[in-house]
């Protein structure tokens, strides 16, 4: 894919406005939510969402934080920190990364080798890294965020890292990597592509209404 880099401060008011009525890594999990029957309420609700977001120029994300979203935006930096010290890579950041034409985009915690790799940060509650570490899978939230993300920039694998300082020393941090599956990549593509398509028919919808 070709994708274009916005230099911008992430969730500043101009990476907010490159994110309208796109796609994202964070919305992935729900756009792939699938129920036996019909259409899963997240995915309506998102394509509902994209489709106002492209007629009203207004964002229908809900403006607010909790305290586990602060946490995890102050220890993101030192979460990165312990993973270039763990793996010897040297961490790059970016604001967005725009598909262009095609409605999609994703914000990355972090590339590796002019995005040979991509790198997942999380920083969750104690109660949460603990599944985590007890696991060692990547939730299937998070790993859709990461397919998405290897679908918009090429990357070759991605590594989901969860840490939380509060927990020992040697119990702090986890790293799982996640590899390119063209199979699997190739599907996800073909799904985003028909959500995408559908966002432009409800567009349409709208704007005959309006007129």
């Amino acid at each position: 894919m070709n994708f274009t880099v916005i230099d911008c401060e992430q969730r500043s008011p101009e990476w907010h406005a490159a994110r309208l009525g796109r796609l994202t890594g964070s919305k992935a999990a729900d756009m792939m939510t699938r129920i036996q029957k019909g259409e899963a309420a997240g995915r309506r609700n998102l394509r509902m969402a994209l489709s106002l977001e492209r007629v009203t120029g207004m964002s229908q994300e809900r403006d607010f934080t909790t305290d586990d979203l602060e946490h995890g935006i102050e220890t993101e930096p030192l979460a990165l920190e312990t993973y270039e010290a763990r793996s010897g890579y040297f961490v790059e950041r970016t604001g967005f990364l725009s598909l262009g034409p095609i409605m999609a985009g994703c914000s990355l915690d972090g590339h590796l080798n002019d995005f040979e790799g991509i790198i997942e940060a999380k920083c969750p509650k104690a109660a949460t890294h603990f599944e985590y570490l007890k696991t060692r899978q990547i939730p299937t939230k998070y790993r859709w965020q990461c397919i998405h993300a290897m679908w918009i920039t090429g990357a070759k694998w991605v590594d989901f890292v969860s840490f939380n300082p509060s927990f020992p020393p040697k119990a702090q941090y986890l790293c799982v990597r996640l590899d390119r599956n063209e199979t699997e990549i190739s599907t996800y593509e073909r799904d985003a592509m028909q959500f995408l398509a559908e966002v432009t028919l409800d567009v349409r919808a709208i704007q005959e209404l309006a007129a």
